[in-house]
């Protein structure tokens, strides 16, 4: 039997996670089928236990893990594939923020691997849509030290000594491992980061989970993990429409934006990586022809939308609806 291609942008099924913190803006307003307060649809995940399954094409129904044990370097590119082999290194999420999710940090991969045989977790931000005065908890106010923070968590006025910053939709963010932060209510974002579900929570504004019990803290792991220095993670960028512009570039992702006013073809051979496309507004057609124009390929891409581009395919053209994506690749080790 002759092996399925993988020359084709692929489609994944959403997760839905349903939170006690989540809302209905991703069910109503991002296209997700779903019940309950959804707070996050994980769009691609290599995670255990959470892998991602093709939604469309011939790979239909063979799971991300599969792909990778199959095609390899054909789908990650080769350089991803050297340094990473079968595990998906990075993990793709819309989240909505109806309440302010907790209070946490994340740790670095040298601590997670020691701790968790896990990566660490480094992430950024891209702002959806946020209500009037919603804001980010982002780090600690000027002059907290690891003695003020323990004499507040103890008092249980954390609170007071967090930093918040009010946000609009378009403004991004560089989350640092050990950088304490929280979304807060009334935020829609897109969320990139490695591939890892370690969450060291330290304050859950005192609320139940969805079972009713009080979820577990973390603060004794927290404890050597905690960045008291200011994180200063507001990514600074100035759009160039139908041009890639960098938002973050860090050694585990490199994500551009692209704003598009007509249609554009994408020169990708030089990557060497799986590319990944979150529609963040508007909606678009992304059109693959590298093996003949009789084995053209076009694949939709809607607001809240998401889709993984295979590093075999060399070139693409985008047919863009007013579209905003944001475009997500592996740079080559020790490159930005």
């Amino acid at each position: 039997m002759s092996k399925l291609p993988c020359s084709y942008p692929l489609k994944f099924h959403p997760q839905l996670k349903e939170k006690i913190w989540g809302g209905k803006k991703l069910i109503n307003q991002y296209g997700k089928e779903g019940t309950g307060t959804i707070g996050e649809s994980w769009e691609i995940s290599g995670v255990k236990g959470n892998e991602s399954v093709v939604e469309n094409g011939p790979l239909k129904g063979i799971s991300l893990t599969n792909l990778m044990v199959e095609y390899g370097d054909e789908l990650m590119g080769a350089s991803v594939f050297k340094t990473y082999g079968d595990e998906f290194p990075l993990l793709f999420k819309f989240i909505d923020a109806r309440e302010d999710l907790s209070v946490q940090l994340h740790p670095d991969d040298m601590i997670a691997q020691e701790r968790h045989d896990s990566f660490g977790k480094t992430e950024m931000w891209y702002i959806l849509e946020a209500e009037k005065d919603a804001r980010l908890i982002l780090g600690f106010n000027e002059g907290t030290r690891r003695n003020n923070f323990l004499k507040h968590l103890s008092a249980g006025t954390l609170t007071e000594i967090l930093h918040e910053e009010t946000v609009e939709a378009g403004d991004a963010f560089f989350i640092a491992p050990g950088t304490v932060h929280a979304i807060g209510a009334g935020v829609v974002l897109a969320e990139i980061q490695q591939t890892s579900d370690i969450t060291y929570r330290i304050y859950d504004w005192d609320r139940p989970g969805l079972d009713g019990k009080m979820r577990t803290l973390h603060n004794d792991l927290a404890l050597d993990v905690i960045n008291y220095d200011n994180p200063n993670p507001k990514l600074l960028y100035e759009i160039d429409e139908d041009q890639p512009t960098t938002v973050c570039s860090v050694p585990f992702f490199h994500t551009n934006l692209l704003k598009l006013t007509q249609n554009v073809e994408r020169e990708v051979s030089g990557i060497d990586s799986f590319i990944v496309y979150m529609c963040v507004s508007g909606e678009a057609m992304v059109v693959v022809s590298d093996i003949s124009e009789e084995e053209k390929m076009e694949v939709p891409i809607n607001k809240g939308e998401t889709l993984l581009i295979p590093a075999c395919l060399n070139k693409l053209s985008i047919e863009t609806k007013n579209a905003t994506l944001l475009e997500v690749y592996v740079p080559p080790v020790g490159k930005k």
